[in-house]
């Protein structure tokens, strides 16, 4: 009870405010008669048994609460107690109509008499399990309150502590009980507390937890900042009156600073995937140092400057800055160099290691775009140069600045020039991951530089390129209209060394290729016909482009060594520049197949494909540059296109689009522009496609640009997009069983009929015959036969195993192993491609000219024994 108050009546009893033990517990009564039956059933026995008073009055308790294998000892203690004795214990109880016990109840009985002086009994019942659970609750607040690794504190309604336990007090001093009835100001800053109360209040007042809640702060008596994540959740009575707030708090500054670490590598990776992507992707220096640029401001830094050797941009033969070497030191200071690119994301300002009135730390006043300077001696940007080391230097007082790293770019043991990376005051200063990444920022670029430098070296040598080198003719391939376009540069300049072909490969697929070798007199001129004639070469083995452009560049890196310096590229890197030339080449191999109409390309380092569709402005393919030809150690990728019916394809060399005075991009526009203005060439471009009409493409893109020819060769190649049309195209998918031999020779028999090729009937089904039995025979998986009539009928059997055949000539005894020799005998040519599933065999055969099928002779048929 609460409180007796007085009242003029007497003494009056106040019930016990919500939240009582008796709300938990709940006490029930009832009592039995002198006849051992229920004659009074009060309402929390009703709550307790489920069975309302009228149904539980006049029964016999035993008989009817209690299992039948207890009810003979119940009916005992029921004589015993009626008799006057009292009785305590535990008694499992069912719900009648129920077989089993459904609880168990502790009772007290006690004797009582009834008016007439006959004996009664009157029994207190608790539920056993109300006083578990409380013992199940109070073990696990003990637990939480003892035993949690985490702090936890109790909220009482007016926001202060009630109670808190050792983990919170171990943190922030003193013992448990010291911490009653303050705050959270008394452990948080101002604007913490503030944020921490707001959340609390609401927590009360709403009823809606807090989870994730973090709190910034420093345990007494340190300065770290430690950072906490706080869950709060409301807490009720038993009678679900809200009587305070419990917090957990758990340290994550462990936590917050792996993320931190964590979302800083991650931005360090971005930036070095974003550079893979953006720096290199021409072979300009200045661009390529933009490009560096764009991708560290303001990224990585707010200022940023980018200085080249001046020998590296003029030409000069000898590396710009060898580590130690007399390039690094000149007139009491560094070599000159040039300032190619600056960037800046807080003003224009010209950059400085060091914004101070006495010139920076490096004793050098502003330098613009273009300029030519040289660093002190014993500056840090020389003793950068010198040691190809990177230094950090602090800015000075009254600095913009806060801190600059001047970071020199290195490729292949050469030093190239220099890049500053500076942050102004205010953000974040540099730390260890930062240094690693502007090291390695400059070694990207650096090493495309480098490229760059040779790409520029060996351009300006001049290369006459052999005219029997280029394709002769116009050529012909099938769902492609082409006309092509090859313009040298003079002899005075002797710049040269593009070139382009066009491929037949199986299947009436095209290989397009068109490329640039970069140098100039014979040796380059030599490179380039070994190029050509091994893109021939490994395009007839029916290699994927990227596998091309991979042996290519072997072939290219192994151009310039001497005599036995092939064995290895270890071998080879070993001789030096002193006994190998460097041959470098862009490239781009296209596979364009006519009855998908979907073209494969690769690029080694070459400007990207134009596709113009009708109707629509002409766009730069996204076709992953690669590395030039002949430097290594990249892989090519591969980008597959659908080209439109009546597209345009153009492949181009640089001679077309770039020259002295217009930059790249300027002439990539004019290309584009060209080629989309229709109104240019007369009706016939937006006709039906014709060798002529595509013929007046080419003369009016060379009219329309201003290639200042003369400096450069030109090299231009356009394929107008046909495709073969359906009825073209016959194509069946045969089940593994022996029958699918019949069925494809007659779906080959029916389908040369409707072509009206009759005459090539018993040819193909013989040949139909043969390959479709070796498929069943040595392949695997589905069988799939293609026919494909265009200028020649070619045949395909596909199947998924990756056994190539082999043709082999059978002993006079043998019973087989005569059908490829058959194959080759019989058609005009033969032969087996890999394909991503296994792999084709495929023959082809001359169009009847109305003089008949020419047969083997004798002898030829007695050469297969």
């Amino acid at each position: 009870m609460s409180e007796i108050p007085e009242t003029a009546s007497g003494v009056m009893w106040q019930s016990s405010p919500p939240g009582s033990i008796y709300d938990y517990i709940r006490v029930a009564s009832f009592s039995i008669g002198p006849d051992g039956l229920v004659d009074q059933w009060s309402r929390r026995a009703a709550d307790l048994f489920g069975v309302p008073a009228e149904e539980a009055m006049g029964k016999d308790p035993v008989e009817a609460f209690m299992p039948s294998d207890l009810r003979e000892r119940g009916r005992r203690r029921v004589s015993e107690i009626l008799d006057g004795k009292e009785w305590t214990g535990l008694v499992p109880f069912r719900i009648p109509g129920q077989s089993r016990p459904q609880g168990i109840a502790e009772m007290y009985v006690m004797p009582s008499e009834t008016p007439s002086g006959e004996r009664a009994a009157l029994c207190i019942v608790v539920d056993v399990r109300a006083l578990r659970h409380i013992e199940t609750d109070l073990a696990a607040s003990q637990a939480i309150f003892g035993q949690s690794p985490f702090g936890f504190l109790l909220f009482g309604t007016d926001l202060t502590v009630t109670r808190a336990n050792q983990r919170f007090a171990t943190v922030f001093g003193g013992s448990a009980d010291d911490h009653r009835g303050r705050t959270v100001h008394d452990y948080l800053s101002r604007p913490e507390a503030d944020r921490m109360t707001d959340a609390l209040r609401r927590v009360l007042e709403t009823g809606e937890s807090v989870t994730e809640l973090q709190i910034v702060g420093a345990a007494p008596g340190s300065a770290d900042r430690r950072h906490w994540s706080i869950n709060l959740y409301r807490v009720h009575s038993g009678s679900g009156r809200p009587i305070g707030v419990a917090g957990l708090g758990i340290d994550v500054t462990r936590r917050h600073n792996a993320a931190r670490e964590a979302a800083s590598a991650r931005r360090n990776l971005a930036l070095l995937n974003e550079a893979g992507a953006r720096i290199g992707n021409s072979l300009d220096l200045e661009a390529t140092a933009r490009e560096l640029l764009d991708v560290a401001v303001p990224g990585f830094c707010d200022l940023a400057s980018v200085d080249l050797y001046q020998g590296l941009l003029t030409g000069d033969e000898a590396p710009p800055g060898r580590w130690g070497g007399s390039h690094d030191v000149g007139y009491g200071g560094s070599a000159e160099l040039r300032r190619v690119a600056i960037a800046s994301a807080v003003s224009d300002t010209p950059l400085r290691t060091d914004q101070n009135a006495d010139g920076g730390c490096c004793g050098t006043g502003p330098v613009d775009v273009g300029s030519v300077h040289r660093y002190p001696f014993n500056s840090p940007c020389a003793g950068a140069l010198r040691t190809g080391r990177v230094r950090t230097v602090p800015g000075g007082e009254g600095s913009l600045v806060q801190s600059t790293l001047v970071v020199p770019m290195v490729a292949h043991d050469v030093v190239v020039g220099l890049v500053q990376f500076s942050r102004t005051k205010g953000s974040e200063p540099f730390g260890e991951r930062d240094r690693a990444l502007a090291v390695e920022l400059a070694a990207r670029a650096a090493v495309c530089i480098d490229n760059a430098r040779l790409y520029r070296r060996e351009h300006e040598r001049a290369l006459i390129l052999q005219r029997s080198l280029l394709p002769p003719g116009d050529p012909e391939a099938a769902g492609l209209d082409i006309a092509c376009r090859y313009l040298p540069g003079t002899t005075t300049t002797e710049v040269g060394g593009d070139w382009f072909d066009v491929i037949e490969l199986p299947g009436h697929r095209t290989a397009l290729v068109i490329g640039d070798v970069m140098g100039r007199g014979l040796r380059a001129a030599v490179a380039m016909g070994e190029l050509r004639t091994a893109v021939r070469t490994l395009a007839q083995l029916d290699l994927e482009p990227a596998e091309v452009l991979s042996h290519l560049d072997e072939i290219a890196r192994g151009l310039g060594a001497p005599a036995g310096a092939q064995q290895s590229a270890r071998a080879h890197k070993a001789r030096g520049p002193e006994l190998s030339e460097v041959y470098l080449a862009t490239c781009v191999y296209a596979v364009y197949d006519p009855v998908t109409r979907r073209c494969t390309f690769a690029n080694a380092g070459h400007l990207p494909p134009v596709l113009v569709v009708p109707g629509e402005e002409a766009e730069l393919l996204d076709v992953p540059p690669g590395m030039p030809l002949g430097v290594g150690g990249e892989p090519f990728e591969e980008v597959e296109v659908e080209l439109p019916e009546g597209a345009l394809l153009a492949l181009y060399t640089d001679g077309l689009v770039e020259s002295r005075d217009h930059p790249l991009d300027e002439g990539l526009s004019a290309f584009r522009n060209a080629l989309t203005d229709p109104a240019e060439l007369g009706p016939a471009y937006g006709g039906e496609p014709s060798a002529h009409s595509l013929e007046d493409v080419c003369d009016h893109v060379l009219a329309t640009l201003d290639t200042r020819h003369g400096e450069d060769d030109i090299a231009l190649l356009m394929a107008r997009i046909q495709g073969l049309p359906s009825e073209a195209v016959g194509d069946w998918r045969l089940p593994r069983e022996p029958r699918s031999v019949g069925r494809a020779r007659e779906l080959a028999r029916a389908q040369l009929t409707a072509w009206d090729l009759e005459a090539l009937v018993d040819t193909v089904e013989l040949l139909v015959s043969e390959l479709v039995t070796n498929a069943l025979r040595y392949g695997e998986g589905e069988i799939r036969l293609r026919l494909l009539r265009d200028r020649t009928l070619v045949c395909e059997v596909w199947d998924a195993g990756l056994v190539q055949p082999r043709r082999r000539r059978a002993r006079d005894t043998d019973e087989g192993g005569r059908g490829l020799q058959l194959v080759g005998l019989l058609s005009e040519a033969w032969g087996s491609r890999r394909t991503p599933r296994g792999k084709t065999v495929w023959f082809e055969l001359p169009l009847p000219d109305g003089e008949g099928v020419a047969e083997p002779t004798v002898e030829q048929l007695l050469s297969m024994f």
